[in-house]
């Protein structure tokens, strides 16, 4: 048996750092033998919680099973682990000590034959691995990253179309991953609205955030889907504090109904994820009479984060998330038709131009909302393999499936810039994979200062008795 003990004291509550440390799924944030981790039973984590971790080896690489046997929250927890090479047993305690917190890691391997009898030669190396385990570990607990910045690689392909193209396949993601900074903030305490969260990224972005703690409030336009969403997410995650909000976010009307009911509450918000979408091939309009790409996409999340600025102001430190496209790169900013007419109808067109305006507001509101507290970002997801896509882009699908994201790889950056520390170094930005990027490809999109005043002036007066024309 070889047997490693390192201690280490981090300036965090611990019941943060306990919390962080016994949800297996963030040793690849801190341990570089680590480079896939999934939680593979329901329910909160605690004891029975089983972890399938996936570590490199000199040649290949070996799948462990965690189990929980103990587990004493915040001081105590134990992980038993089995594989075909060795079995573990990991023990981490933590105590406040002097105004931090100390946590001290026991690990016992014992190696299957015929490495059993190579234990001696094998022991220099597993304390080495051990100990810079621990001092990820703590890296990741002090949570001190810095405010982030493009990359030089991201910054040329950036400069060329193709390239920049590229980072948006799934390659793009396992890219930028090899890069990221550990994700250890809590959500606790965090009060989070998803819009759209029903399906696709919305879903993805949801299914996180209830693991990390987050209470959750879910707008969904069907009540039945809702629910069951909402019935999922609670006996996956063990969360409870997931409710859903129906509303249509086409119709105004219902947008306004539900920002009166959540400012009637007066409960503070701390993050607005904008996600709702939907790329409509017809052309046609809703109940009201707008134009159906413009009311969800653009209209919608504007009316709505507005209304909720008192509850954002509330939070103290509070953050809004917009979910746009890279279809926008496509498109200059053209107030006069943002509303799309049945002539020559594209729907990826009105899609991408309600997205582009998006960008601009979301730039604008950065500036304006700094003074209140709001950090105000966008991100696009890159191309992710989401029922929308396949159903409203077949012939892309088609063509693209095997480099397409999957609904989880396509959120992880709502996820980031809605809980990391240092996403809120930064407002005003338009993120892919963690990483500030250019809001244009083409010198030809890009708009000037009176376009962007004209668009703002637009939706600040716009009313339902305006004509599609407006």
């Amino acid at each position: 048996m070889i047997s490693l003990k390192e201690t280490i004291r981090v300036q965090r509550p611990v019941e943060e750092c306990f919390d962080y440390t016994a949800d297996f799924r963030t040793t690849p944030e801190w341990d570089a033998t680590a480079f896939k981790a999934r939680k593979i039973s329901d329910g909160p984590v605690g004891l029975g919680t089983q972890f399938k971790v996936r570590c490199s080896l000199p040649l290949g690489s070996i799948e462990l099973l965690y189990t929980i046997t103990e587990f004493e929250a915040p001081n105590m927890v134990t992980l038993q682990a089995e594989s075909w090479l060795f079995s573990a047993v990991d023990t981490i305690y933590f105590a406040e000590d002097d105004g931090q917190t100390r946590i001290d890691y026991h690990a016992d391997f014992s190696y299957k034959m015929p490495l059993a009898a190579l234990e001696g030669v094998l022991k220099s190396g597993m304390v080495r691995m051990g100990k810079s385990a621990l001092r990820g570990l703590k890296r990741a607990l002090d949570d001190s990253n810095e405010a982030p910045e493009i990359s030089s690689g991201s910054a040329t392909a950036d400069r060329l179309l193709w390239p920049g193209l590229a980072m948006f396949s799934k390659w793009g993601y396992r890219r930028g991953k090899k890069h990221w900074d550990p994700m250890s903030a809590s959500l606790k305490g965090q009060r989070i609205i998803v819009t759209g969260a029903t399906s696709g990224l919305g879903l993805a972005t949801a299914r996180d955030l209830a693991e990390r703690g987050a209470e959750l409030i879910l707008v969904m336009r069907n009540r039945e889907r809702g629910e069951a969403v909402v019935r999922e997410l609670k006996a996956e995650t063990g969360n409870m504090a997931i409710r859903q909000e129906l509303a249509d976010l086409s119709i105004m009307a219902d947008v306004d109904a539900l920002a009166d009911r959540l400012l009637k509450a007066g409960e503070p918000i701390n993050v607005l994820v904008n996600n709702a979408g939907a790329l409509f091939n017809d052309w046609g309009t809703t109940p009201e009479g707008l134009e159906q790409s413009f009311a969800l996409l653009l209209l919608s999340p504007w009316r709505l984060t507005r209304a909720l600025k008192p509850l954002l102001q509330a939070a103290g430190d509070a953050r809004v998330v917009n979910v746009v496209s890279g279809g926008m790169y496509s498109q200059k900013l053209r107030v006069d038709r943002l509303q799309a007419i049945p002539d020559n109808y594209s729907g990826a067109t009105a899609y991408a131009r309600c997205k582009r305006a998006l960008t601009v507001v979301t730039e604008e509101w950065a500036e304006s909302w700094a003074r209140d507290g709001i950090v105000v970002n966008a991100m696009h997801p890159g191309w992710a393999d989401t029922p929308g896509v396949e159903s409203s882009l077949p012939a892309f699908h088609s063509l693209t499936r095997f480099i397409l994201r999957t609904p989880e790889e396509g959120a992880d950056t709502i996820i980031w810039l809605a809980a990391a520390s240092e996403a809120a170094k930064v407002t005003g930005k338009l993120f892919l994979d963690r990483e500030p990027r250019t809001t244009h490809l083409l010198a030809r999109t890009r708009e000037d200062v009176s376009e962007r005043e004209k668009l703002m002036a637009f939706l600040e007066d716009f009313t339902l008795e305006d004509s599609m024309a407006a």
